[in-house]
This record gives C-alpha cells, structure tokens and sequence, in this order.
C-alpha cells in the first residue's frame, strides 16, 4: 500500500501500473479525518509494516531572526503529530501483521549530540522530537511484540534532498531494507542510518 495526500501523480500512478500488488489510498496524515478515514479503509487488515515517511522541511526561514510560530507549528506536524497518530490509529492492524514493525523516517540533523552547525530550528526540532517518539513507542509496545524504529535515509536526491544530494534513492532504500530486515527486540527504539550505523539521538 502506498499513501499520498494526491494518488493522481504520474510518479505513483506508474508505480501501480508497474507493480500489480501496489494499491494506492489517499491520506493526509495531518488531518484526524483522513486518517479514520484511512483506518476504516483498512477495517481489519493486517499491516506488517508501517513507514511513516511523509515529511516537510519548512518553506520560510528555519534560522534566527526569521522564524514563526506558524510555520514551526505546521513542521511539527507534519513530521512529529503525525506519525504518532497515524500509529495509534493502525495499532490493531499492525498488531495483526507478521512483522509488527512500525519504522519512523527521522534524520541525522535531529541527533542532539550530532549537532555542529545549529540553524534549522523547524526541522531539527520536529525530528529530534520524533526519535523520542520512537523510543516510547518501543517501550510501550514491546509487550504487544510490536518493533519501533528511528531511520536516517541519507541525504538523498529528492524534491527536498534537492540535486546536490550525495546518493540516490535507490542506495538509501537497499540500505534502509537491509537494517528493516535485520530488526529485532535488542533494536527496537534505536536509530539508524541508511549505512546500518547507529546514530546518537
């Protein structure tokens, strides 16, 4: 299944018809609506797993002396509320699946630890914020059997990675596959990158 607030673009609608078992389903994963809508689609269906990808970096300015409330609002959004609420709606059907892995796409420029240049207030926070997301979501779904993971994609040539990116989205998908495939118990709440290496939070 792949998801997108516009299910009509010629990206996804080629994806479909080249991959029969590919369904789409429209969702905007920052309205409450969609996603019981979404969750109702999907009634009892088992997931195996969940990616929560979707993902902005701000349009205006992210540094000091430009930043906005409203703006730092709609990142945290879209990239920490809803992640997280999209999970709770699907708990039963991931619970379901057989892998019973939920992976969150973070990145490197959230680690507190990593952090050498500063700006980029909107993004950083909103990904900080999500890999302690990760790490409760871990804990409080451990009894259910359920996996939760904190991915680092890469800087990677995407609409927002931009042309200058340093590797191609097929590099970062075999990666993040390979690290998805190798998730157990001792991972689950971890962080890691595309490379398979663990990333300080």
């Amino acid at each position: 299944m792949a998801c997108a607030r516009d299910i009509s673009g010629a990206e996804l609608a080629g994806l479909a018809m080249q991959y029969e078992q590919v369904s789409l389903h429209p969702l905007d994963v920052s309205s409450d609506a969609s996603i019981a809508d979404f969750a109702n689609e999907l009634a009892d269906q088992p997931v195996d797993l969940l990616i929560n990808n979707a993902g902005v970096y701000g349009t205006g300015g992210s540094d000091l002396g430009q930043l906005t409330r409203e703006e730092w609002r709609q990142v945290l959004e879209v990239n920490t509320l809803s992640p997280l609420m999209l999970t709770q709606a699907l708990l039963a059907n991931i619970e379901a699946g057989q892998l019973k892995i939920i992976a969150m796409m973070s990145s490197k420029v959230g680690s507190i630890a990593d952090n050498g240049s500063g700006g980029s207030y909107y993004y950083r926070s909103s990904k900080t914020a999500l890999n302690q997301v990760v790490k409760s979501l871990s804990i409080d779904l451990a009894s259910r059997g359920i996996k939760v993971v904190a991915l680092h994609p890469g800087w990677v040539k995407t609409s927002m990675g931009g042309p200058n990116a340093l590797i191609d989205t097929q590099q970062s998908v075999q990666g993040l596959r390979a690290v998805l495939e190798e998730l157990n118990d001792s991972r689950s709440g971890c962080f890691y990158g595309y490379d398979g290496a663990g990333n300080p939070r």
